[in-house]
């Protein structure tokens, strides 16, 4: 599609809708995770991916952010397309590209100045197991390897949330007294199967109707409620737990956003926690 046509388009779906741009349901699956059933997808779509790259267990909202799942990763993975009709037929554009195109008219001033981009998006992550221990990144390490770094928060829906997972419990941070060299042993031991990193934390019960802010840098477990889940547009994060629900979590997950000279540099992965 040429240039011209595609900014014609974006022009028609924002004049057609009157400034309310819809989109179509962005689905992402995720290698590591088993999904809940809860976020309103065809029970015959949840390998629509293949069964190789995992089961569907999260739905983005307003991305242009693209989903970082690996080589296999698919060209519009995790970006948002709007959809509209124009002449009898059905288009879509991709969201990222009207932001582009659009800017301050689909962003404002102040937001556009600032970032140049629509810095956010949403989720909701839904899976029958916990996740692994991890983290998103601060600036100062997301940005080694040129990202962004990501604070997020969490709701949990009583509208989405009909039965609780295996483990509707999350750990967050470490427990005061802590020392990075417990910390690091944890590491140490990653090929031993459950490195117990979560013995140095604390579990929260979930409740539906609550929520956690999470900022970035804080080691946090989610439960295995659904969550709705706005965070800054990056898909960084680092994985510290080796083992989950008797699944082996690839050292890879830890590494993924990590320079390539930092890879078994246990300190820097240490130095990575806030």
């Amino acid at each position: 599609m040429s240039e011209q046509s595609t900014t014609k388009m974006i022009q028609t779906a924002f004049e057609a809708g009157e400034g309310v741009l819809r989109l179509a349901p962005t689905w992402v699956p995720r290698s590591f995770c088993i999904p809940g059933r809860r976020i309103k997808l065809d029970p015959r779509d949840y390998y629509a991916f293949g069964a190789h790259r995992g089961g569907i267990d999260e739905r983005w909202f307003s991305s242009t952010t693209k989903a970082d799942n690996g080589p296999l990763t698919t060209e519009d993975e995790g970006l948002s397309y709007i959809v509209f009709e124009d002449g009898g037929q059905v288009h879509k554009v991709l969201l990222v590209d009207a932001v582009a195109e659009l800017g301050a008219t689909i962003l404002g001033d102040a937001l556009w100045n600032q970032y140049g981009k629509w810095p956010i998006y949403s989720k909701f992550f839904d899976n029958r197991d916990p996740l692994p221990h991890h983290l998103h990144q601060r600036e100062e390490h997301a940005s080694l390897v040129g990202m962004a770094p990501k604070p997020e928060a969490y709701f949990f829906p009583p509208q989405l949330n009909n039965h609780g997972g295996t483990f509707p419990h999350t750990f967050f941070g470490l427990e005061p007294g802590t020392t990075k060299e417990q910390v690091r042993h944890c590491l140490e031991i990653w090929d031993q199967g459950d490195n117990k990193i979560t013995n140095l934390s604390k579990a929260y019960r979930l409740e539906p109707g609550t929520g956690w802010f999470v900022p970035a840098g804080v080691l946090h477990a989610p439960g295995s409620l659904c969550t709705y889940e706005p965070q800054w547009a990056s898909d960084v994060f680092a994985m510290y737990q080796s083992l989950v629900a008797e699944v082996p979590i690839d050292w890879g997950f830890l590494v993924k956003n990590v320079p390539a000279d930092k890879h078994h540099d246990l300190d820097f992965l240490v130095e990575m926690i806030d």
